[in-house]
């Protein structure tokens, strides 16, 4: 189960439920865009989906936790709810590396302040530099301070760290270890600004593969943690004592006991492998170090754990097995805050059979494991594992013992525990954060119960979307890593993955628009089909088989009765077949590599695209003919669709910066494009519901029109746009797939690379105006604050129809008696003038049953006071509070 985090059109980028409110982010004004319409932004719940190399707790505040993604961004632990809260989704599509994150920190004199230092990649794939994120309201909103230099939120060494840490005494003094060669990094105006520091003697030396000419696994992996003597300060005075692991085998650790000043080797320290954390006990004076032979987070082959006396400098080996006996790396590594005699370490690059987590009550004198054999190959766990709220962990599987199913985790680098709460401990795997919050009774001789923790948190990198028009699927996405999904209930996390075949990746599907129930998926596998259909709308699946010469999924296209498919798979040229794809026939007349895609009326139309060139089959895909269109991209970083409902209607977006870039329109099949004007740029084109009172389908895009990128929406052909996102809700790349909801108006489905699958719904819910909600009968709202900081609030409401009919449409008035206002809102649509506050239903929640209720929540701003709202009106008559 090899688990890869590329971004899917990297080299193109190159060349030209949400649980709480998103941020912002702090940037220069971007000139006017079309008037935004008011949507509500969640995500299709898959719950986790990525790897998370970092979670960091406040050691000051309790319940303050965040916790870093590679290629997904920044999350704050919501306790009231147990959701992870989105911080950068204000990341913007020219900046879209931010949303790697290498190193999180939070500050333990002020915890209202948290740093992130993003970048994802230190090669030319991410034309940008690194930064170093700085909020002080918990990652509401945020400032930057621009780097000089790369950093690598998705390079190898990643789940090492954190290479960023705050001064526990003086906290404007900060630390960053970079990358590359570039060495130590120091802030001492609370990350405003930043400067080498110059006398740090080690810049790193290891590199995964020196032979690596993209330059991915041959960059010098640096300076990885840092951490403070807390017990070497005091009041505001700088840390006295401070070490620094660094990537190089023989040199890994170094120490300043003069608050950085000078620096130098600690003497006496292990060689020949690399110390990926160093975790320091500051009340026994134990500075606790997990070593691997490798930097991870995938590779690993032998590793020891030592333990070095901070007052006498004797160093200690606390292995809990004989180093001929690992097969794997130690990186994982905690300190019970409560109790610091307890430690707890990972074997995290144990992929089979399981990953492997130590626990001391001796600082590493003695050692239990969570799983151990009894007669190989059964063996007996310390725990249980309850996947119940995200069963797909299960992967399905029912392998031979050793192995069980649901898998304890893989590339386990993240290990915390609590340290206000020695019951409750998280850690990060490549596929979810899993947690307990009874972990003591390891202690005891019980089994402690190990969950998902990662509501909230969407890690998924999408590559194909489709909605279809009718069955019990509302949704079918192909994501990269875990395969793909469908989804009846966008609330909901699925029951599994793709099955029959499980691809590692899924790159394209699509399902016959006049036959929903039959779908086709291609990806990516290391043995096996590379080609599965369904005819149930996507509930099970069976595997194709093969052309010759395969080697990964392409893209895939249904002929709209479901009677054939075209398939440009990687390896082989493009092929088609007639059934379910038990033989294949090579079309002719295009090139190997094209994307395909097919006319949603005319079964025997399909059609593709390469390389500046538009190829149409009228003959079910045996033989493609080159139009003659031009003045088309160039480049293959193209994405087109024909529109359901009329033959030969086909949109293209696509195109570089340096050449033809834009968004295309053709009514005959293809022989002519128009491009569209004031579309500067575009990278996808999806359809969705007409509007009231229209006979066009709604388009959607991700493009570039009047000068600021978004998300547009057309109710008129692409005569007029919409910008339908807002500054806070960008989540960095979405130029791989987009498509509105054929069953409801203004519903949007927009991937992401990293942040799962975003749906977007309008408080617009016909396209058109309309009255104002009358809802009949009486009403009852309760009103919550769910989490509260300086000058900043989060609350809950609930209204309830207590009448005997049901509501079609509700609109909510209140009003503040502090002065509070209203920040962003989810599950409705807003306005306020002054202190009063209104809220109204969007499209998909105006239903509300007798006896049934519908909630909302949002965050906002107070100072002084918080009051609660004393009185509520639905419509003309008053709400009681309960």
């Amino acid at each position: 189960m090899r688990r890869t985090r590329i971004l899917t059109a990297v080299l193109a980028l190159t060349a030209g439920l949400l649980a709480g409110a998103p941020p912002a982010l702090a940037a220069s004004p971007a000139r006017t865009a079309p008037a935004a319409d008011t949507y509500t932004w969640r995500n299709a719940r898959i719950d986790g989906g990525g790897f998370v190399p970092g979670i960091v707790f406040n050691r000051t505040e309790k319940n303050l936790a965040y916790a870093r993604t590679d290629i997904g961004g920044a999350y704050r632990w919501q306790q009231s709810t147990k959701t992870w809260t989105p911080l950068l989704d204000s990341v913007g599509w020219d900046r879209w590396g931010h949303t790697g994150v290498v190193s999180l920190a939070s500050d333990a004199v002020a915890p209202d302040k948290v740093y992130a230092a993003v970048g994802t990649y230190t090669n030319s794939w991410d034309p940008g530099n690194g930064a170093v994120l700085r909020s002080a309201d918990r990652g509401a909103t945020w400032q930057k301070a621009d780097l000089p230099f790369k950093l690598g939120g998705n390079m190898p060494g990643r789940g090492m760290g954190e290479r960023l840490a705050v001064d526990p005494h003086r906290n404007s003094l900060l630390y960053l270890g970079a990358p590359s060669g570039k060495g130590l990094w120091r802030s001492t105006d609370s990350g405003a600004s930043w400067s080498q520091v110059a006398n740090f003697p080690n810049v790193g030396d290891y590199v995964q593969d020196p032979t690596d000419t993209s330059g991915y696994a041959s960059d010098n992996q640096g300076v990885v943690w840092v951490t403070f003597d807390e017990s070497t300060g005091t009041g505001t005075n700088a840390t006295r004592t401070l070490y620094v692991g660094v990537a190089d085998k023989e040199n890994a650790v170094y120490r300043s006991t003069d608050a950085g000043a000078t620096w130098s080797r600690l003497a006496g320290q292990p060689t020949g492998q690399l110390a990926h954390k160093g975790v320091l006990d500051a009340e026994n004076g134990h500075l606790y170090l997990a070593y691997s032979d490798k930097g991870g987070p995938y590779d690993g082959g032998k590793g020891r754990l030592w333990r070095y006396a901070t007052a006498t400098g004797a160093w200690t080996d606390i292995s809990p097995v004989a180093e001929a006996d690992t097969y794997y790396g130690f990186a994982g590594l905690t300190v019970d805050r409560q109790n610091p005699g307890t430690v707890m370490a990972t074997a995290y690059s144990s992929w089979w059979p399981d990953t492997q987590i130590f626990r001391s009550g001796d600082s590493g004198g003695t050692w239990t494991k969570a799983w151990d054999y009894t007669s190989y190959p059964n063996r007996t766990n310390r725990y249980t594992m309850d996947v119940s709220s995200s069963p797909w962990l299960s992967w399905g599987a029912n392998p031979s013992p050793p192995e069980q199913s649901p898998k304890l985790g893989w590339m386990t680098e993240a290990l915390e525990i609590d340290p206000f709460d020695p019951d409750r401990m998280m850690y990060g795997t490549g596929a979810t954060v899993y947690g307990s919050e009874n972990l003591t009774q390891w202690d005891s001789g019980g089994r402690f119960t190990v969950r998902p923790m990662a509501r909230g948190l969407e890690e998924t990198a999408v590559n194909d979307l489709a909605a279809p028009p009718s069955g019990g699927a509302v949704l079918l996405s192909a994501l990269g890593d875990i395969g793909g999904f469908r989804h009846t209930d966008l609330t909901e996390v699925p029951s599994m993955m793709f099955t029959s075949p499980n691809f590692t990746s899924t790159t394209s599907l699509d399902f016959a628009e006049g036959s929903p129930n039959t779908v086709v998926r291609v990806g990516d596998l290391d043995a096996g089909p590379h080609v599965a259909f369904s005819t149930d709308n996507g509930a099970n699946w069976f595997p194709g088989t093969d052309p010759s010469g395969v080697s990964g999924g392409g893209t895939v296209a249904a002929a709209s009765d479901g009677s054939r498919f075209v398939w440009s798979p990687q390896g082989a040229g493009v092929h088609h077949t007639t059934g379910f794809g038990t033989s294949w026939s090579a079309s002719s007349g295009i090139p190997a590599g094209a994307v395909v895609e097919s006319d949603r009326v005319d079964p025997r139309t399909f059609y593709g695209f390469k390389s500046g060139r538009f190829y149409v089959s009228s003959d079910g895909g045996a033989t493609f003919t080159a139009s003659a269109a031009t003045g088309l991209p160039s480049g293959d970083s193209v994405r087109f669709k024909a529109l359901p409902g009329t033959k030969g209607d086909v949109w293209l977006a696509g195109g570089a910066s340096d050449g033809a870039y834009g968004l295309w329109h053709s009514t005959d099949s293809g022989a002519t494009f128009t491009k569209l004007p004031g579309v500067e740029q575009a990278d996808t084109i999806g359809f969705g519901r007409a509007a009231a009172g229209a006979s066009y389908q709604t388009l959607f895009t991700s493009a570039r029109i009047g000068g600021v990128r978004g998300i547009f929406r057309s109710t008129d052909r692409g005569s007029t746009w919409t910008r339908i996102n807002d500054d806070a809700h960008q989540w960095g790349w979405t130029g791989a797939a987009i498509t509105g909801d054929p069953r409801v108006f203004g519903r949007v489905y927009v991937s992401t690379n990293g942040r799962g699958v975003i749906h977007g719904d309008s408080s617009d819910a016909g396209g058109g105006g309309g009255t104002d909600p009358q809802p009949p009968g009486a009403c009852a709202v309760t009103y919550e604050v769910t989490n509260q900081w300086s000058g900043g609030f989060q609350a809950e409401v609930r209204l309830t129809n207590k009448g005997s009919a049901a509501w079609n449409g509700w609109e909510l008035r209140w009003s503040f008696p502090n002065g509070q206002t209203v920040n962003q809102v989810w599950n409705a649509a807003h306005t306020q003038s002054g202190a009063a506050v209104t809220v109204r239903n969007l499209g998909w929640n105006a239903d509300v049953a007798a006896g049934s209720s519908v909630g909302l929540g949002f965050t906002g701003n107070w100072s002084g006071a918080n009051g609660k709202p004393s009185a509520f009106r639905l419509g003309d008559r008053s709400c009681p509070v309960t």
